[in-house]
């Protein structure tokens, strides 16, 4: 493995951070249990805390996961980007938005779920080892997004407030708007907030402008809840998310995650990507004795307007669980379900015609404890029961169900070293065939329709010592039998084996005004026994060496300055060369001390103004059929945040 003089410049600049850090070597360990975050990270179950979410300051999903090197996005406008994880596509892991599970895959060109993280908390991911309580289908792990209630933004005493924030940048980038009204009465609170985004086409490092990812979304959240005085606290939430603006299209299909095709005329369309999600739920949040429910029903639609195709995704979901408290732990008990369509139409006629839809419901039982077997060794284990009902474009029927189950051990080795191990097996049931597509050109076939299974394991240290921390974990996620969801000739029943294998780890220090890390994350992806290609859809992308560093330190009570880095190394497991590249964004953040309610900050990304696809892009080794899509070369933005 090489790396260039800059990417090494730019490791030793964070390492240079981390030793100007250090101020302060006593640290409280306090008691170690294995769903400690410390413990699930090494584990594969990792969080993007609201501090990191607010460091970042993310536009789009993609910024969400800047600094990391586990967890990567494709790039372009918000209706291009995937999430993959360990290099596997979050196609195959369970995605949930404030505990609401989410349907994807309309458009194979497109991204699975569309997001915007105006009002983002946190993101918890589960890396290959998802305990039975997070989920039917989860069998590369899970991406659990959580947003922000009124009582995330109201300030102790507060019955009313608002929140303003106004960006610009160059570089395409332009405006973005956000707007958020939350306030309580007694047991009752509300939220309501609105986001406008605008833009142009962006420019890549080179200068060239790559059309099609101009900025045009609206994101739309309402939340209201009720708590009563003993803690029993009903919740409803409804959002909708639109990226509708100007894409590339070429022979009546929108691809904006391309730059071009080659040989094929470019033209731009008024694409569609739209979510809308409705949330009901009841939790009980002070429980006494045994009851302590959890109660949730969602739904929520994808819809996709693509050119001469339109997809739609629904699903209808719903979980009943108990946590029990244990004399040494918890048990977490209880049934979920879904019953989700993909369903295409003939766009070019109005009204629209259906060529064919799928269905599939799933209902599910499962149980997860979590336990701390002595003071030195936790455990968790679990165990789920499915059984899935797939009906398919041709009017067939196929049922089928399946076991998974899951063992994790954290044991305390010393005061500095702990022991972390992992395994799963997970049945994955049946997959959805892509919306849009569905009995296009020719009718579906499903000969040979089957269920997927996946076994996964982890096996990694963790090391404290004062304000120093490191982990690391060798990683192994086999998915066999992953159903053909983009078929070729119509053969759904077509299958595909999946493997991602390597290490992922991570070293950080935090001081008593600062941190710095460094992550790194080697996977192998195979597909049937072969590198993964870059145009994998619904599986995965080649990784090879990567490399996330993130540092921020406050210099003043008032100033804030930090960043975050990703360094790619050359892979050659390819059919073609994947080129090295290193991006590094910074930013400096001021709060006055006699204005506390303001914020202002200026990001530079893309510092040295690389041209560079990253290496989640589609179509990195088909040089000669199509030209991947850059990101933005050097963009300075202005945000300015006041709250009242």
């Amino acid at each position: 493995m090489r790396m260039t003089i800059r990417g090494a410049l730019l490791l030793g600049t964070c390492l240079g951070a981390d030793a100007a850090l250090a101020q302060d070597d006593s640290v409280f360990l306090g008691t170690l249990r294995i769903d400690a975050p410390d413990a699930q990270a090494v584990l594969g179950n990792d969080e993007i805390t609201e501090d990191q979410v607010e460091q970042r300051n993310p536009s789009t999903i993609k910024d969400v996961f800047a600094g990391e090197s586990a967890i990567t996005s494709s790039g372009g406008a918000p209706i291009a980007q995937k999430v993959f994880v360990n290099g596997i596509e979050e196609s195959l892991l369970s995605v949930t938005i404030d505990g609401a599970r989410q349907n994807k895959s309309a458009f194979h060109h497109t991204g699975n779920v569309l997001l915007d993280p105006a009002l983002l908390k946190s993101v918890e991911v589960s890396a290959g080892l998802a305990p039975a309580d997070q989920g039917a289908g989860a069998v590369a792990g899970s991406i659990r997004y959580t947003t922000k209630d009124a009582r995330d933004l109201l300030e102790e005493g507060e019955t009313f407030g608002g929140m303003l924030t106004s960006s610009y940048g160059s570089n395409g980038q332009g405006w973005r708007n956000t707007l958020t009204l939350f306030g309580q009465s007694g047991g009752f609170e509300y939220m309501l907030s609105g986001t406008r985004a605008t833009g142009d086409d962006y420019k890549d490092g080179s200068g060239a402008t790559v059309v099609g990812t101009e900025a045009d979304l609206k994101d739309f959240i309402a939340k209201f809840a009720y708590t009563t005085d003993s803690g029993k606290r009903l919740s409803f939430s409804a959002s909708e998310t639109t990226d509708q603006g100007l894409r590339a299209s070429q022979s009546g299909f929108i691809r904006p995650d391309f730059a071009e095709v080659i040989g094929r005329t470019t033209m731009l369309y008024p694409a569609l990507s739209r979510r809308k999600s409705y949330t009901l739920t009841y939790q009980d949040e002070n429980p006494t004795g045994a009851f302590a429910p959890y109660v949730q029903l969602s739904w929520n639609e994808q819809a996709m307007d693509v050119g001469n195709l339109y997809g739609v995704n629904t699903s209808f979901s719903g979980v009943a669980r108990n946590e029990f408290q244990l004399g040494n732990g918890t048990l977490n008990v209880g049934i979920d379900f879904f019953d989700e369509s993909a369903e295409g139409f003939d766009n070019t006629v109005s009204p629209r015609l259906s060529s064919g839809r799928e269905d599939l419901t799933n209902v599910g039982i499962f149980t997860q404890a979590r336990q701390d077997l002595s003071d030195r060794v936790s455990v968790s284990y679990g165990a789920r029961y499915d059984m899935a009902s797939f009906g398919a474009a041709d009017g067939t029927d196929h049922d089928d169900s399946g076991l998974s189950v899951n063992a994790s051990v954290d044991v305390v080795l010393n005061d500095k070293w702990t022991l972390n191990a992992g395994a799963a097996s997970t049945w994955g049931g049946f997959e959805l065939g892509e919306a849009a597509l569905v009995n296009y050109g020719t009718p579906w076939d499903y000969i040979g329709i089957t269920t997927s299974r996946a076994n996964a394991v982890r096996l990694g240290l963790r090391y404290e010592s004062g304000s120093w921390a490191a982990k690391g974990a060798l990683f192994n996620t086999e998915i066999d039998d992953i159903n053909a969801v983009l078929p070729s000739s119509g053969a759904r029943g077509a299958t595909s084996d999946l493997t991602s294998r390597g290490f992922d780890g991570s070293l950080t220090y935090t001081g008593t005004r600062g941190f710095g890390t460094i992550n790194y994350t080697y996977a192998d992806v195979e597909a049937n026994g072969s590198t993964v290609a870059s145009t994998a859809y619904y599986l995965g992308r080649p990784v090879g060496h990567l490399f996330g560093l993130e540092a921020g330190y406050d210099a003043t009570d008032e100033w804030r300055l930090g960043g975050t880095a990703q360094i790619a190394l050359k892979n050659t497991d390819t059919a073609i060369e994947l080129p090295a590249y290193e991006v590094l964004n910074v930013y400096a953040e001021y709060t006055p001390r006699k204005m506390e309610n303001l914020k202002v900050r200026l990001d530079v990304y893309n510092l040295f103004d690389a041209t560079y696809a990253p290496r989640s892009s589609d179509g990195l080794d088909l040089a000669g059929a199509v030209i991947p899509l850059n990101d933005p070369g050097r963009t300075i933005s202005l945000t300015a945040s006041l709250r009242f």
